[in-house]
């Protein structure tokens, strides 16, 4: 399934050779965290047991989501 369709697709949509299940996973799990996904819900959606390997191994912050993050950093810090 992966050699047949998921990787062609992924070299369809990316232009990048090497696109597997896992890259779909992480963007999956990233793309729920940054709409605001409930995590039991996200940890169901990937069928994980331990809510740990959802977050630890597949979330990660968008870039939009740490530009957002250091921005409200900065403006604590600077005098308005």
């Amino acid at each position: 399934m992966q050699s047949k369709y998921i990787r062609p697709t992924g070299k369809t949509a990316t232009g990048v050779d090497g696109v597997g299940w896992h890259n779909f996973r992480h963007t999956f799990s990233t793309m729920l965290r940054e709409l605001g996904t409930d995590l039991k819900v996200q940890q169901g959606l990937l069928r994980y047991a331990d809510i740990s390997t959802t977050l630890d191994v597949y979330t990660q912050g968008s870039a939009v989501q740490k530009r957002e993050a250091v921005g409200k950093v900065v403006s604590i810090g600077l005098p308005a």
